[in-house]
């Protein structure tokens, strides 16, 4: 059994002028307990909205949505869909609730009624898994945008979920704090088994996941592992997508006429079929 499924799932958000408009139209899909998932599309595709699905902070309109076989739907156990997926979003100031990083990270845990001991453990292993223990007595509000980020990701490993999914995580954060929260998000998914689902706009970012899901339009348009996604870039292109900037690098070449034997999707990929054609 998947540890998130959903069935046919559909989705309305009321507007005045029009009234309900439908956001997905019957998305299915299913995510392994373990899996790093990188889902895409454009603004609008739906994304966000199956990631609120995901944690049971939104309803379905039409389908189930199942985390670990519990119905979102089913009100006695919304509580525990929390429990058992927690949602990142974009601004990490949206997320910080408390004055020192500590009492933060705390706040999940306490929310939940456990103990303080308990708490105390959850806490000091949450900072220690993102590196940030040594700051756990600082203010949230001086940390630097990737920092802060990582110690929302904590506020969700204390609450001890078996799924983070994160709401284009790096969206607001420069080179080097987009670099330290893939790095958390790789390590805890790697050593804990934690299961990741990371909606991105960076290409860059998607190629690290196991497995690549493409949003067009409120359906999903592709689904497989990166290589066999972004290697259809024709596809991706007609409906507006990008791909890795080494892949398109190379698609433009073979378009050119030079004549080259694989699609790269990373830097470094990219050199050494340079370097091998050198």
């Amino acid at each position: 059994m998947a540890f998130i499924e959903a069935r046919n799932v559909r989705f309305c958000y009321d507007t005045e002028e029009a009234g309900p408009k439908e956001v997905l139209h019957g998305v299915s899909l299913q995510i392994e307990a373990g899996e790093f998932v990188a889902l895409l599309g454009h603004n609008g595709c739906g994304k966000s909205t199956l990631a609120k699905l995901f944690n049971g902070m939104f309803l379905p309109a039409q389908g189930q949505v199942l985390v670990d076989g519990i119905d979102t739907q089913n009100e006695a156990r919304q509580l525990d869909v929390r429990r058992r997926v927690g949602l990142v979003q974009q601004n990490p100031d949206n997320q910080l609730v408390a004055g020192i990083v500590e009492e933060d990270v705390a706040f999940g845990p306490e929310n939940l009624g456990v103990p303080p001991q308990e708490i105390r453990r959850r806490v000091d292993q949450a900072l220690q898994a993102v590196d940030m223990y040594a700051y756990r007595s600082h203010a949230p509000h001086k940390l630097s945008g990737g920092q802060k980020q990582r110690v929302a990701i904590a506020g969700i490993i204390a609450m001890e979920t078996s799924c983070i999914v994160l709401d284009e995580p790096t969206a607001m954060l420069d080179p080097q704090g987009r670099e330290e929260v893939m790095e958390t998000i790789r390590r805890l998914n790697r050593d804990k088994g934690i299961t990741i689902v990371l909606i991105t706009h960076y290409m860059d970012e998607a190629v690290q996941a196991d497995r690549v899901v493409v949003m067009d339009s409120g359906q999903i348009l592709t689904d497989g592992a990166p290589r066999r996604v972004f290697s259809d870039v024709e596809r991706l292109k007609r409906h507006g997508l990008d791909v890795p900037q080494a892949t398109e690098l190379v698609y433009r070449l073979k378009a050119a006429g030079v004549k080259l034997p694989e699609m790269p999707l990373s830097v470094e990929e990219c050199l050494a079929l340079f370097r091998g054609l050198l």
